[in-house]
């Protein structure tokens, strides 16, 4: 788990305060942001009652130069701002980078990755689940194989919920990330609906 109070002892024994990590402003990382959101509709759909996830920016080991890139890590948390995982956005601008990946497949992948990462660490359960096979899904490339790996070519579908099946090894891609509800059972589905319309005050 992440999110800790930062401080360092320098020469002499001067202890000096660091920033804390912080939610992200609205705005900074656009494309993260729209990503995030996709995701948390799955959420909302799978885990009833829980609070969206947000971004949280863990600032750089050294102060910011006047009119400097903001080199702070970005990381998908939960609500109050604990984390677990790797962050979402570059972790070497010096080189280059953009700091958001370019691709809209690539930032809603690893935003629904990092996203699984924390939800699974912090509740202590796998999210999400595939209600066919009552075991946890990854995002994957549509159209992905059992023996598919990470950073193969080949693959370029949008980013799906993938479950590995049974032990008969019948894979499948269950929904793309952000359409979660269409793909639960009939009573869940009311469920949720019946939820939502209570959220936006209707009966």
């Amino acid at each position: 788990m992440n999110h800790f109070s930062y401080s360092s002892i320098g020469p002499g024994h001067d202890r000096q305060q660091l920033s804390e990590p912080r939610r992200a402003e609205p705005g900074q990382w656009p494309k993260l942001e729209a990503a995030l959101a996709v995701v948390n509709h799955d959420l909302t759909a799978t885990l009833p009652g829980q609070d969206p996830l947000i971004l949280m920016v863990d600032p750089p080991g050294q102060p910011l130069p006047p009119n400097g890139i903001d080199r702070g890590q970005v990381y998908v948390a939960m609500a109050d701002g604990r984390w677990h995982g790797n962050s979402v956005n570059a972790c070497d601008l010096e080189e280059g980078d953009p700091p958001e990946p370019d691709d809209a497949t690539t930032v809603l992948t690893v935003v629904a990755d990092a996203a699984q990462a924390t939800i699974m660490e912090l509740l202590w359960q796998a999210w999400p689940i595939c209600w066919e096979h009552k075991i946890g899904m990854h995002p994957r490339p549509a159209g992905t194989t059992d023996d598919w790996y990470q950073g193969e070519m080949d693959a370029a579908g949008p980013p799906v919920w993938w479950c590995r099946g049974s032990r008969d090894g019948n894979c499948h891609d269950v929904s793309l990330v952000g359409e979660l509800a269409a793909s639960l059972p009939g009573k869940q589905r009311r469920a949720l609906r019946h939820s939502e319309r209570r959220r936006n005050g209707r009966q």
